[in-house]
């Protein structure tokens, strides 16, 4: 096991900008101080994206025991077996195994100790479900790996940046669904998680989590929806009674105003796109996507697989790196 394990980035889908962004990562590492990490992938894809750059670095097959000796003179990439060419743009199932594999060995290899976080870049869900992928995405599939004794962690996804943290309490279901897929204790659940993992890892002492409404207005006294007053301020008291600090129910369109961003350690939402259009509209180019509630730090880029921009060199790496960082940060107790 390394003294001192590096973090784990893993490739993502090969024809997005995945590899575009680890290679101009790592050709900057001095300059954006970071320290030594490990990729998952494929060596003869990313050798064949430099080229296509006309980036001048050596790709070396390593593992995670070797980065320390290799990073100084080549990218260290831990190779996953696959024939994949590189074809910008236009993403194939048939790389669908070596996605997968990457994703399996980075999770397992930091569960065992010998990386210290996992670093995700962008997957084509697509070309996985192709494939026979059967999980809504990455989250759920990185959790299913870090199962123990046929328990599944409960994986929260926190949109972070030093300005805002945002958390939808449901994901990746169609909005019609959400009034009545959202529970009480779905609400309590995630806000637990939000609240003991910005104590432990975030250092924050008495984190304040602020808990938007569902409906315009915060309901408006039930006038405008009762969800609000059957679902939401019942999971408020709860949390309340317990000791963790939240207020709401929130107005939707003012939660995210300036004063009410900077009042609070993280906002509480309770669908997809009322946590995530705030923050990419705000911080698109540098929020990080961080999954809470598991056994290891995992952080991801705040952006998809960009396919027009595959290949270009016009990609930026700014996101990335700050997911890096973050899980440089978050590992160094």
């Amino acid at each position: 096991m390394p003294d001192n394990p590096p973090i784990a980035v893993t490739m993502g889908e090969p024809q997005g900008i995945g590899p575009d962004l680890i290679i101009d990562l790592y050709l900057n590492h001095a300059k954006n101080k970071l320290k030594p990490f490990c990729v998952f992938g494929s060596v003869q894809l990313i050798s064949a994206r430099a080229k296509r750059l006309k980036k001048r670095i050596t790709v070396v097959a390593s593992s995670p025991d070797r980065v320390e000796l290799d990073f100084p003179r080549a990218l260290p990439v831990v190779d996953i077996e696959g024939d994949i060419r590189d074809t910008p743009g236009e993403p194939s199932s048939a790389a669908a195994g070596t996605v997968i594999a990457a994703i399996e060995q980075a999770v397992g290899d930091t569960l065992e100790g010998l990386t210290r976080a996992v670093v995700t870049a962008p997957i084509h869900k697509a070309s996985l479900y192709e494939a026979g992928f059967e999980f809504p995405g990455h989250t759920e599939f990185i959790a299913s790996l870090c199962a123990r004794n046929g328990i599944v962690p409960r994986p929260v996804m926190m949109l972070s940046t030093p300005k805002l943290r945002t958390v939808p309490v449901t994901v990746h279901i169609p909005f019609v669904e959400v009034p009545w897929r959202l529970t009480t204790n779905q609400i309590v659940a995630t806000a637990r998680i939000v609240h003991d993992e910005l104590k432990a890892r975030f250092g924050i002492k008495q984190p304040l989590l602020g808990i938007a409404g569902l409906n315009p207005h915060a309901g408006e006294s039930g006038t405008m929806g009762d969800q609000e007053e059957t679902i939401i301020w019942p999971a408020i008291s709860t949390l309340s009674a317990e000791g963790i600090a939240v207020e709401g129910p929130l107005a939707p369109d003012t939660a995210f105003a300036p004063k009410s961003r900077a009042r609070y350690d993280a906002i509480i939402a309770m669908y997809h796109d009322q946590a995530l259009i705030p923050i990419k509209a705000l911080y698109f180019d540098s929020a990080v996507n961080v999954t809470l509630g598991l056994p290891l730090v995992r952080t991801s880029p705040d952006h998809g697989t960009a396919f027009d921009l595959a290949g270009s060199g016009e990609a930026s790496s700014t996101s990335m790196l700050n997911a890096i960082k973050l899980a440089e940060r978050l590992t160094r107790k």
